[in-house]
C-alpha cells in the first residue's frame, strides 16, 4: 500500500472520529439544556398554538380595557365588554360573564382582580366535558355541518384518530351531491387505511347509510364514521333529508347515531352559532368539530356554543396534517386564552385588592 493511500485513509478515519465527536457532544447538549425540538408537540401544546391568534387579540383588548390607569367601575366594564364581543364571545354570553365578574370584584377596578374573576367565570362556562364511552359496536357517528367547513377532511381525520386507538372503522361516504366529495372522501379512507361504502354521485344518501350498515355489521366494524351532504341550514328540504338519513340509521343500528359532530369553521364567529341553532333544532347535535382554529382570532365561538347551546366542543382542527385533529381540552382552552402570566399569581395578587 503506497504512502499516498495510507495518508487519505488515515485523513478519512481522522474526519470520521470528528464527526462522531461532534454528534455526540451535540445530543449532551441537547440534554443538558431540555432540547427537546425533535419530539412531536403534544395534544396541549397543538392546541394551544392553535390558540395564538385567539388569545393574542383577547390580551391586547384587555390589556386595552384593563391598562388605562384609575376610571370610573362603569368606564371599565364598558371597554371589557366591547373586548369580549370583538373576540367573539358574543352579546349574550358577553352580558352573562360581566355580570359574574361585577358580582365577585364588587366595584374595584384592580385590573388583575377583573382577569381572575373573568378567566373563573370563562372556566365556570367551558367545563371540562367527557366524551361519550363508546359502548356499542356498530358506534355510530353522523358528521354534518355546511359546505366548505371542512367537513370531509374532518372526517378523515377522526377515522385516523380512531384506528390509532385500534378500533376497525368504516366510512360511508352519503354525501353524493357535491362534485367530487365521494372521491375525496375515498382518498382520506385509504390514507387512514379503513374501508369505505359508497355509491355514485347523485345517489340515494338513504340508500348509501342502508348499505352502509349492513356493511359494518357484517364487517364487525368497531365505529363507523358518516359524511353527509353540506347542507345550507337555511333550506328545509335539505335538514328533511338530513333528518331522514338519521332514521334510516336508527332502524338499521337501534340507538343510532350514537353521536352527532357538527363541524363548523371557527372563522365565521358568530354566525357559526346560528349555524349550530339550526343544525341542533334539526338533528340533536352532540358536540362540534371546530375547524381551522389555527388561522382565526375568533376562538372565543367556544364561549357560547357551550353557554347559549350546551354544545360541547369535542374536538379541534390546528393545522392541515393528519394528527392536526385534536380532542378539545377546556382547561388548555381557558388557561392559554388568559396566559399572560400565572393565574395563581394573578389571583394571589388580586385577592388582596378586592374590596369586602
Amino acid at each position: 500500500m503506497s504512502s499516498e493511500t495510507i495518508l487519505l485513509l488515515a485523513a478519512a478515519a481522522l474526519v470520521a472520529v470528528l464527526l462522531l465527536a461532534w454528534g455526540v457532544a451535540r445530543r449532551r447538549r441537547r440534554g443538558a439544556t431540555g432540547d427537546t425540538s425533535a419530539a412531536p408537540p403534544s395534544p396541549s401544546d397543538r392546541l394551544r398554538r392553535g390558540l395564538t391568534a385567539t388569545r393574542d387579540r383577547l390580551r391586547a383588548q384587555l390589556d386595552a380595557a384593563l391598562g388605562q390607569g384609575p376610571r370610573p367601575f362603569d368606564v371599565v366594564m364598558n371597554d371589557l365588554e366591547e373586548a369580549l364581543i370583538g373576540a367573539d364571545v358574543g352579546v349574550k354570553t358577553t352580558g352573562v360573564l360581566l355580570e359574574r365578574v361585577r358580582e365577585q370584584v364588587r366595584g374595584t377596578v384592580d385590573a388583575g382582580a377583573i382577569r381572575d374573576a373573568l378567566e373563573a367565570a370563562v372556566e365556570d362556562m367551558v367545563p371540562a366535558d367527557e366524551p361519550p364511552s363508546i359502548t356499542g359496536k356498530p358506534w355510530v357517528i353522523l358528521v354534518t355541518g355546511v359546505n366548505g367547513v371542512g367537513k370531509t377532511t374532518t372526517i378523515g381525520k377522526l377515522a385516523a384518530l380512531h384506528v390509532a386507538q385500534g378500533r376497525k372503522v368504516l366510512l360511508v361516504a352519503a354525501d353524493t351531491f357535491r362534485a367530487a366529495a365521494i372521491e375525496q372522501l375515498a382518498v382520506w379512507a385509504e390514507r387512514a387505511g379503513v374501508e369505505i361504502v359508497r355509491h355514485k354521485q347523485g345517489a340515494d344518501p338513504s340508500a348509501v347509510v342502508f348499505d352502509g350498515m349492513k356493511a359494518a355489521m357484517a364487517r364487525g366494524a368497531d365505529l363507523v364514521l358518516v359524511d353527509t351532504a353540506g347542507r345550507l341550514h337555511t333550506r328545509s328540504n335539505l335538514m328533511d333529508e338530513l333528518r331522514k338519513v338519521r332514521r334510516v340509521i336508527g332502524t338499521e343500528v337501534p340507538g343510532a347515531p350514537h353521536e352527532t359532530l357538527l363541524v363548523l369553521d371557527a372563522t365565521t364567529g358568530q354566525n357559526a352559532i346560528s349555524q349550530a341553532r339550526s343544525f341542533q333544532e334539526a338533528v340533536e347535535v352532540t358536540g362540534v368539530v371546530l375547524t381551522k382554529l389555527d388561522g382565526t382570532a375568533r376562538g372565543g365561538v367556544v364561549v357560547p356554543l357551550r353557554h347559549e347551546l350546551g354544545l360541547p366542543v369535542r374536538y379541534v382542527g390546528v393545522g392541515e396534517g393528519i394528527e392536526d385533529l385534536r380532542p378539545f381540552d377546556a382547561r388548555v382552552f381557558t388557561s392559554t386564552l388568559f396566559a399572560s402570566e400565572p393565574a395563581g399569581r394573578r389571583r394571589s395578587a388580586a385577592a388582596a385588592e378586592v374590596s369586602p
